[in-house]
């Protein structure tokens, strides 16, 4: 796949020295044609940033440029994934920072320049992004393909590319006039901008002259969000690569202030070193969180989606009409309740009138738009587990033959090194042949991506979730259902704890050690909770009211960047002094520190 052509306007000139927000993300979900972006990640930092742009946030964004993209799946008719690259050109999408910088890295001078995107908010305010390319003239050959690859290559690639993000962004907003007030790391993908930050403030000292009050200084203006509690997602560094990527003055910094983790470079440990405030992104991650690092205060801010940029179009369309200051203040939303509940389903039955159009034009498949139709896509990890739906596929024949009909839509990429993920599409494919059943239809749809994302939760009846807790730190998917009106079916992990209202938002889906009890609970809840339910037009109708109503007034980025400024960014003094007195839940489960 090729993406050339423009996307975006010229950027016009802005002044970003008054930008008092640093917000630095190793992935950004900026416009459906960029290749910018993996996953739930960069679609939190780019909703952030778009509700930071609605709501008139003094903002600034740092990201890498990603040349070639994440990739574009490919599925056989085994449902074995093969990857291709998502090839763009930024000279001839982007307008350039007009800004060249130079950072020490292995050894050697690295050029980096940037590429501007700029997210434009409801009353016209800008959030400038700045994505740091390595493809310069001059730099070494191997250098400057260290932006091209998302999530590529080995931990050393890995290594450089963070140093690009974290150093290089930080002399980059300098180099354009910008002194924040504050850096987010939007996960430790960005933590060396803590380095960074020292460096700048000792220059032209050496880092070898750092005080204790220099780091304290250096966190006073640093704030840390962690997304996960899986091991995998926290970036560990060999001492070698260290000493080599960052050299001996950095390296030996690093050690000094005690931000290794027993004998690595682990950028979580250096994000929390350095942070004033340090967050989980739900009420039970900021639990478990606290229990990964009790040596820290770890708070919580609950995810949330950027409501115009999920809900379906007919849902916008009659939202403007009832409820037009929604676009600005997501608390209007509660107003639906002002709407009745048979125009809210007719609403909803143009999204998944669109959604089935697409099914029909990828797969040759005609879906029954009156079957209560089931969504599940995430990316595929074996803690997310695709295949516990199907744990028992007689039930779920005998489900669907009962009920009239059922349909199943599933979506998900698997890391192209993650042989286990790879494994359960495949294995989701098997099962899905093998059922014998006119009454039960799962289909897997290929290259989920953002588009694809927009319509399932536009489009689907329910949405299905069924995770390893406590492995789901927040999940945004199901945010993006509930403000279409669409209840998810859910384990009761991440942000569901609280978005569940039983019978009202949707349904829990007990926990259980054993996955077949566990699978079984969630066929009991599909068969005798939502199916009676779905078949009940009326109350049917008014549940889909109260997802909007409860759930999407709450779990948006307006809210969430609300609590950032207030609550990380620019807190009152009283909530200082009392990020000290941490609370820990005794139930969380400890099996994430094992």
């Amino acid at each position: 796949m090729s993406l050339t052509s423009p996307t975006h306007p010229v950027s016009v000139p802005l002044d970003i020295s008054d930008r008092k927000i640093a917000y630095f993300s190793m992935e950004i979900a900026l416009a459906k044609t960029l290749p910018t972006y993996s996953g739930g990640l960069g679609m939190l930092a780019g909703d952030s940033l778009r509700s930071a742009a609605d709501t008139g946030v003094s903002l600034v964004a740092v990201s890498l440029v990603h040349r070639r993209g994440y990739f574009e799946q490919h599925l056989d008719s085994s449902g074995q994934q093969t990857e291709s690259d998502v090839v763009w050109s930024p000279e001839s999408t982007l307008p350039a920072a007009e800004q060249t910088i130079s950072i020490q890295m292995q050894g050697r001078a690295l050029q980096l320049r940037a590429w501007r995107f700029d997210v434009v908010g409801v009353t016209g305010h800008i959030i400038p992004v700045f994505l740091l390319d390595a493809d310069i003239e001059g730099n070494d050959p191997w250098d400057r393909r260290l932006t091209d690859h998302l999530y590529g290559g080995d931990t050393y690639y890995r290594l450089c590319q963070e140093t690009i993000l974290g150093l290089g962004g930080i002399h980059l907003l300098h180099a354009l006039g910008c002194q924040p007030e504050v850096c987010h790391m939007n996960e430790g993908h960005a933590a060396l901008l803590t380095v960074g930050l020292l460096e700048a403030r000792l220059a032209p000292a050496p880092l070898s002259s750092a005080s204790e009050a220099d780091a304290e200084a250096i966190r006073q203006q640093c704030v840390f969000t962690t997304h996960t509690p899986v091991p995998a997602g926290h970036d560990k560094f060999g001492l070698d690569q260290m000493m080599h990527v960052l050299g001996q003055e950095r390296s030996a910094t690093i050690e000094r202030f005690g931000c290794l983790h027993n004998e690595l470079l682990n950028m979580t440990y250096l994000a929390l070193r350095f942070s004033r405030y340090v967050n989980g992104v739900s009420m039970l991650h900021g639990q478990v969180s606290q229990q990964m690092f009790p040596e820290y205060p770890v708070h919580a801010i609950t995810n949330g989606v950027h409501a115009a940029t999920w809900l379906s179009q007919p849902f916008q369309e009659l939202l403007d009409k009832e409820i037009p200051a929604w676009r600005h203040d997501n608390q209007y939303l509660r107003s639906v309740y002002g709407i009745e509940p048979e125009l809210i389903d007719a609403t909803h039955a143009l999204g998944k009138q669109r959604l089935f159009a697409t099914v029909k034009k990828r797969t040759g498949v005609d879906l029954d738009p009156n079957l209560l139709t089931l969504g599940f896509a995430r990316r595929v990890a074996t803690y997310k587990r695709a295949n516990l739906l199907l744990q028992s596929p007689e039930r779920l024949v005998e489900i669907a033959n009962k009920i009239g009909g059922l349909q199943i839509l599933m979506a998900g990429k698997s890391h192209p090194a993650d042989n286990a993920g790879k494994g359960l599409i495949r294995e989701i494919f098997a099962a899905a042949a093998r059922l014998d059943s006119s009454k039960l239809r799962i289909l897997y749809l290929e290259n989920y991506d953002w588009d694809l994302g927009e319509q399932l939760t536009n489009g689907v009846d329910v949405w299905l979730n069924t995770p390893l807790r406590p492995y789901e730190a927040s999940g945004t998917s199901g945010m993006k259902a509930a403000l279409n009106g669409v209840p998810s079916l859910s384990v009761m992990d991440g942000w569901w704890i609280e978005g569940c209202a039983e019978n009202v938002t949707g349904w829990c889906i007990e926990n259980s050690e054993d996955e077949a009890i566990q699978a079984g609970r969630l066929y009991e809840k599909l068969e005798n909770a939502v199916a009676p339910l779905f078949a009940d037009k009326a109350r049917w109708a008014e549940m889909r009211r109260h997802c909007i109503a409860i759930n999407g007034t709450f779990f948006n980025t307006h809210r969430m960047l609300g609590q950032y400024v207030a609550n990380a960014y620019f807190p009152p003094s009283a909530s200082i002094a009392a990020s000290n007195q941490v609370v820990v839940n005794d139930e969380v489960s400890q099996t994430v520190l094992a």
